[in-house]
């Protein structure tokens, strides 16, 4: 409120002077508190920093999983193969896997529920010379364990019946003779997901491995009662594995994610307008009012379209 005011009206102008009790708000643009930087010399700071910078972290329900069934049906049963015609192979296993592939084969991905991402191990052994202390010598890497997965099943359980057809490739469950190694083995690709500036709320794998030679080793059973009215039927897998690759820094021949060499990820892009020279942690904000107000403040309607604002 002003301390004083008074106004005069002179033919079609409007004329008012006062005098306001505060000045404060006036040039706050010039402000110099704006241009100080958020102080990120303790503790608290620097890990906000990393954390803004990185984009904020990993989660565990951010996840893709793509399956692929063995390579050699493309060969055992030719996918050009019209509706009315029949399959050249006299093995029956293979022509239904090579249908349930096509048919189940993005259900099955989108419908895990759980995957293990898996791990490494270096092979040592012990060397020692004289008197000196003994050490641990790398002889080999060695990828152990499974890939335990567990997938929703819906209610015709046909997640169960794409993995019992894989498995039927691998031994014939009448004759119980073992099929050849090439024959049933796949690959399966896990990424891990998260969204970037400017991809909106999408998630873009940031991460990725490859295992191949891929097999379901284990076929885990499924438990029913009837106190559990509520809960989905799941599927849980345990697939057998040569070995792993990182998508991003190991190269694999026709891959279309990753890079063949170690690369640096860029995260945050510089930014060189008006909201780079704020802290970091105040940029994302920042935007995020900028474009709130250019979408509901309707700047071309109130000047009739004679003045739009300098962005697009």
């Amino acid at each position: 409120m002003a301390i004083f005011r008074a106004g005069k009206r002179v033919g079609p102008f409007d004329i008012r002077l006062g005098f306001p009790r505060d000045r404060s708000l006036d040039r706050v643009d010039q402000d110099p508190r704006l241009r100080q930087r958020g102080n990120d010399e303790n503790t608290i700071g620097r890990f906000r920093s990393m954390m803004a910078k990185s984009e904020g972290y990993a989660r565990t329900t951010r996840f893709a999983v793509k399956i692929s069934v063995p390579t050699s049906l493309a060969d055992i049963v030719s996918p050009q193969l019209k509706p009315n015609s029949r399959p050249t192979s006299s093995d029956p296993n293979a022509a239904s896997m090579h249908q349930l592939a096509t048919e189940m084969g993005k259900q099955v991905n989108i419908h895990c529920d759980s995957v293990s991402m898996p791990g490494v191990d270096l092979q040592t052994q012990k060397i020692q010379y004289g008197s000196a202390p003994e050490y641990d010598l790398v002889q080999a890497r060695a990828f152990t364990g499974q890939i335990n997965a567990s997938f929703y099943a819906d209610k015709y359980l046909r997640e169960r019946q794409f993995f019992e057809m894989w498995q039927k490739m691998c031994v014939d469950r009448i004759t119980h003779k073992a099929n050849y190694y090439d024959s049933y083995i796949g690959k399966m690709q896990i990424y891990q997901l998260g969204s970037f500036d400017g991809e909106g709320d999408r998630d873009v794998p940031t991460y990725g491995i490859e295992a191949i030679e891929v097999y379901p080793a284990t076929l885990s059973a499924v438990e029913y009662n009837y106190g559990s009215s509520n809960q989905i039927v799941k599927i849980n897998v345990g697939f057998n594995y040569k070995q792993w690759y990182n998508l991003t820094t190991d190269h694999i021949a026709g891959m279309s994610f990753g890079a063949s060499q170690q690369t640096i990820h860029d995260v945050k892009g510089a930014d060189r307008g008006l909201f780079g020279r704020l802290p970091i942690e105040l940029q994302r904000a920042g935007r995020e009012v900028f474009n709130s107000a250019k979408r509901q403040v309707p700047i071309g309607k109130l000047f009739k379209g004679k003045i739009f604002p300098p962005f697009t």
